[in-house]
């Protein structure tokens, strides 16, 4: 029994490397055709058109043929697909939740070892399921961020090339050979999509659903209008870029006057579990209670909790929108 867990613990340890590795590392090439014919199947949708191309495209959300039959009864998987496909990695649903489950029960069997209590094991393990999902929001946050910091920089180029009398279409090429990703890498698609017979129009739509930012929805606005209603376009694109810059030197502006207020904030949601730490390494006896209490593990339990919802809260105050 005293190598059981050791054994155990390292068994569950090297299946989370496993499923990690397979999940975000391995092959990051991305399946060019398929993502094309998505884009070509989101255009018709849009035009009421009869999904006809689900002949030529099988897109499966799992390699697993049960799992893939069981996600494709749940409508939460297309925007999970497409959440995993705004962060840039190139991952099916069903891996996902198979490494989700992975790490939620690897949790509840060390949790389980450790502090063998109900309300503290599943706190782990639903805490370690949600971790892919934090993962991917991340990487998606910080791939948005980027597009936004070179994004005036691409309506500078596209306003320039129309100007010199390149089309719109050369336009998108040359920002998606000259700027870095994850810029060029849209406009890629982009232009691809467009080359691959769809209109330009769908094309455009496809990349605000792909970038949830306004400043996008705002170019692929003015660009819309400005086709169907004439006008200079460069001249839009110039002024388009010059209110992104001034609502980026507002947002710098905001982010100045709110760094107390973000400092503090920090500061109060990592007390209360250094605190915990520290009071535990010093003088063991005095914590004891809560994990030798009946009532202790509900207590820490809601504590948690608590600690969770005035995190939100106060990140919530203190990061403002511009």
């Amino acid at each position: 029994m005293e190598i059981l867990l050791p054994a155990l613990v390292f068994l569950v340890v090297v299946g989370v490397a496993v499923a990690l590795f397979a999940a975000f590392g391995g092959n990051k090439q991305e399946n060019v055709v398929g993502t094309r014919l998505e884009a070509i199947e989101r255009g018709q949708r849009r035009g009421n058109i009869a999904l006809q191309l689900q002949l030529v495209r099988d897109e499966m959300l799992s390699d697993v043929p049960a799992l893939h039959r069981m996600l494709a009864r749940w409508s939460w998987v297309s925007r999970l697909r497409t959440f995993i496909a705004q962060a840039g990695m190139d991952m099916k649903p069903g891996k996902f939740t198979l490494l989700s489950a992975t790490a939620g029960l690897a949790a509840f069997i060390i949790a389980q070892y450790t502090f063998p209590n109900p309300v503290l094991t599943t706190l782990a393990s639903v805490g370690a399921a949600f971790l892919p999902l934090a993962v991917i929001a991340f990487k998606r946050s910080q791939r948005l961020r980027a597009f936004e910091k070179n994004f005036p920089e691409a309506i500078d180029l596209l306003g320039r090339a129309i100007r010199a009398g390149h089309s719109f279409a050369t336009g998108l090429e040359m920002i998606a050979t000259e700027l870095p990703n994850p810029v060029a890498a849209e406009f890629r698609m982009v232009f691809d999509e467009q080359n691959f017979g769809l209109p330009l129009r769908d094309a455009l739509l496809n990349l605000s659903e792909r970038v949830p930012i306004v400043d996008v929805n705002f170019f692929v606005t003015a660009v819309l209008i400005q086709k169907e209603s004439g006008g200079n376009l460069a001249e839009i694109l110039d002024k388009l870029s010059h209110v992104i810059r001034e609502r980026f030197m507002i947002l710098g502006e905001v982010r100045v006057r709110t760094t107390q207020g973000r400092l503090t904030a920090t500061i109060l949601i990592a007390l209360p579990p250094i605190m915990a730490m520290v009071l535990r390494g010093m003088n063991p006896g005095y914590m004891d209670p809560l994990f030798t209490d009946p009532w202790g593990p509900y207590i820490l339990g809601t504590a948690a909790l608590m600690q969770v919802v005035g995190a939100a809260m106060l990140w919530k105050i203190v990061h403002i929108k511009v």
